[in-house]
């Protein structure tokens, strides 16, 4: 496991931080770096120990930013326990087998977008369920959905290039 990741895990977590702090423009969309995040934690780290540090980057999200304190983690951590399924399913088993990371040079764009489209929906669906808790209509949700689906994969291709290892090194 190189340095490097966990340095740029912390500084992605730190600009998560000024999003959540910062960026708020509307109750309509939101934006997060953290199913990227996860998505991109080595796969020599279990399932376990991956749901563990979503957990502990959820909660620190929510003590730091949110406010709500329980809501990223409570999102976050069933994206970190589909990530090797979502993994496996989108890029092949042969990248689980050989823990080897996936990268948008080598694996494509596409196939990148769509992990990350799995992860974000997988994150959103239980982040706006919870937050609303049956307060605001489906309409509401639904846009909201969309809207932070929509930016928040700006993001995260974003993290994914930051956080995956460059093929030209």
């Amino acid at each position: 496991m190189k340095k490097g990741f966990w340095i740029a895990y912390v500084l992605l977590f730190i600009a998560q931080l000024l999003l959540c702090n910062y960026f708020v423009f509307t109750p309509w969309m939101m934006a997060t770096l953290l199913p990227a995040m996860v998505l991109c934690i080595p796969l020599n780290i279990g399932t376990t120990g991956a749901m563990v540090i979503a957990c502990i980057t959820g909660l620190g999200v929510d003590f730091l930013a949110e406010g709500i304190i329980g809501l990223n983690a409570l999102a976050l951590v069933p994206v970190a326990f589909a990530r090797k399924k979502i993994i496996s399913m989108v890029f092949g088993q042969d990248l689980i087998t050989r823990e080897k990371p996936f990268t948008i040079r080598r694996n494509g764009l596409t196939a990148v977008l769509m992990a990350l489209f799995i992860s974000l929906a997988i994150f959103l669906v239980i982040y706006i369920w919870a937050d609303a808790a049956g307060t605001r209509s489906f309409g509401f949700n639904a846009a909201r959905f969309g809207a932070s689906l929509a930016v928040s994969m700006l993001f995260c291709v974003l993290s994914v290039r930051v956080l995956t290892p460059s093929d030209s090194r």
